[in-house]
């Protein structure tokens, strides 16, 4: 079987690349990079070294697609991944959408020419800000949790978030672009018969993980944590409460590769998957624990409020683990302890990755 991924070699790609060969025997696996992102050039001799082709290509340009083989199967892990692309000015708009929305058009028509299946990563910041902004939480232990006592909107149990949570507008640049991408694969997926999975990740965390505090924040606050760089609580009064669940690519690779083994011809095909609310750490409880592996280190408390920050966001994986008995097996403690091994041993790395 030959598997085609895009952005390689990225955090995503580059570690789904190297765990589904592990996984399965006679796979043939090949990606695009365009290597824009900091840090993504250092993957691609790694993955050649693992027999990994690697070709330099933009999922924005449809020519790119032209020279590639056929393959059974594309992973799309192209994106611009920060909720504040296109407003924060290190972007434009029109760069956000060209990324994730015609890259992922580009993916589409490159799989119904070669009849390829499509697993599309999507994100957990498709759903509505302003119902992310009104669940109902309380604060325990420094995070918050939600207050399942209270009434809950549709779409959210003590579970965590599941696919028919509100997706209304304002979602960001970002999540619209990934939310229009999910409806585009499925209507791609009707009108020309090729399967296609759509799995709304939570946070992917772990070694090796870019560095920048949109883009992977639980790396960026070990590294920044250990090499004693200025750390914020931005927002929710400073307190640092703000919760997310976190799970590693290679728990990931195995939904995937279950996915591409279902022979299912109908029925759902778009999943929520992440660390779950028993893999959630707040900032404030991420804090503590450098603390205690690095020694103390202060965070100063930044009370601006920005347009799409959301205080909690866990998701539910009742689904998945039905239809593919999955759930995460890598825990967050084993996924910090993992970072931060990668950060004493990689001084360089926010440098590398752009953050600094």
């Amino acid at each position: 079987m030959k598997i085609l991924i895009t952005g390689i070699c990225g955090f995503a790609g580059s570690t789904l690349a190297e765990s589904l060969l592990e996984r399965r025997e006679g796979l043939d696996v090949f990606g695009v990079d365009n290597f824009i992102r900091p840090g993504s050039e250092r993957n691609r001799e790694r993955l050649r070294s693992a027999a990994i082709r690697v070709c330099h290509a933009d999922v924005r340009n449809a020519w790119d697609f032209e020279a590639l083989p056929a393959a059974d199967w594309v992973i799309d892990a192209a994106a611009n991944p920060s909720v504040l692309a296109g407003v924060d000015g290190k972007s434009s708009s029109r760069q956000v959408i060209e990324h994730n929305l015609t890259g992922t058009l580009n993916v589409l028509e490159y799989a119904k020419q070669h009849g390829a299946g499509v697993v599309l990563l999507s994100s957990s910041r498709v759903y509505s800000v302003a119902a992310l902004a009104g669940l109902p939480l309380r604060v325990r232990d420094h995070a918050f949790e939600l207050d399942d006592t209270s009434a809950l909107p549709p779409g959210i149990s003590a579970a965590g978030i599941g696919p028919d949570f509100s997706v209304e507008p304002p979602i960001s640049l970002y999540g619209s672009t990934k939310l229009a991408s999910e409806i585009l694969a499925l209507e791609y997926a009707a009108a020309f018969q090729f399967p296609v999975w759509i799995n709304r990740c939570g946070v992917l965390a772990g070694a090796g993980q870019f560095g920048t505090a949109e883009q992977g924040i639980f790396s960026f606050w070990i590294h920044s944590h250990l090499r004693r760089r200025a750390l914020r609580y931005i927002g929710f009064e400073g307190t640092g409460h703000q919760s997310r669940d976190a799970f590693h690519p290679r728990d990931l690779a195995t939904l995937i590769d279950a996915q591409m083994a279902c022979g299912r011809g109908n029925g759902r095909r778009l999943y929520t998957c992440g660390g779950g609310p028993q893999n959630m750490m707040s900032l404030a409880q991420l804090t503590a624990w450098c603390d205690t592996r690095f020694g103390p280190h202060r965070v100063e408390c930044d009370l601006r409020v920005r347009k799409y920050d959301v205080p909690w966001i866990a998701m539910d994986n009742t689904a998945v683990a039905a239809d593919f008995t999955w759930s995460p097996g890598i825990g967050i403690g084993a996924i910090l302890e993992e970072v931060a091994a990668h950060a004493e041993q990689h001084p360089e790395w926010l440098r590398i990755s752009g953050a600094e």
